[in-house]
């Protein structure tokens, strides 16, 4: 899961490497062995939480790290798995959890085709359709604002370019961002425009 990461690193305000987190690392090392004071902040692309990499030894060492822990183990053989389920009805990955309800809740449920526990699927996934643009909105909001704070919270127009993102008003965020550092800037507007980019009223 470790290599699925994206991120960025940037060194100041001036961004050093992007892309898959074990390409991002190995930048990273290089850039700070050749300048031992250097100080790199690494973002994750999906949701701007800073990412602390053990960056100690060689290239493979830290690589090393990197790789997902007993990935080859993990999964039992096929006899394995077989033999541990036993026969009868596969999971399907279900999950028994307490649910409270009014009884008139469970009447209700009871009397749909399928019974309960299908009914309660449906409109739980009919939940999340019809919140899937508001939610993207509210990550791509959240992982701009995360990084504009880490990177920008000391420069001209920050609050207004905050204030402009939980609006929704891309062409005023562009003019508060205007004057930053390109590679935050950029990064910053690459950001916010997935949330601009929903259309959250289609979901109102």
């Amino acid at each position: 899961m470790t290599h699925s990461i994206t991120c960025t690193a940037f060194e100041g305000v001036r961004c050093v490497a992007s892309g898959a987190l074990p390409d991002v690392a190995l930048a990273v090392k290089a850039a700070m062995e050749r300048d031992a004071g250097a100080s790199v902040l690494i973002f994750d692309d999906l949701t701007s939480r800073l990412i602390e990499l053990d960056l100690r030894g060689s290239a493979s060492d830290v690589l090393t790290r990197l790789a997902p822990q007993g990935a080859l183990d993990s999964e039992p053989s096929g006899d394995t798995a077989s033999a541990s389920r036993g026969r009868g009805r596969p999971k399907l990955g279900v999950v028994a959890r307490e649910v409270t309800l009014l009884p008139r809740h469970w009447e209700w449920l009871n009397a749909q085709s399928g019974g309960a526990s299908v009914a309660l699927r449906k409109l739980v996934d009919a939940a999340r359709v019809a919140s899937e643009g508001k939610d993207r909105a509210r990550q791509a909001q959240e992982a701009a604002y995360r990084f504009m704070t880490a990177m920008a919270g000391d420069l001209a127009g920050y609050e207004e370019a905050t204030r402009a993102l939980y609006a929704n008003d891309a062409a005023r965020f562009d003019a508060m961002t205007a004057a930053w550092p390109v590679d935050v800037r950029d990064h910053t507007r690459k950001l916010a425009k997935c949330s601009f980019d929903v259309d959250v009223s289609a979901n109102a």
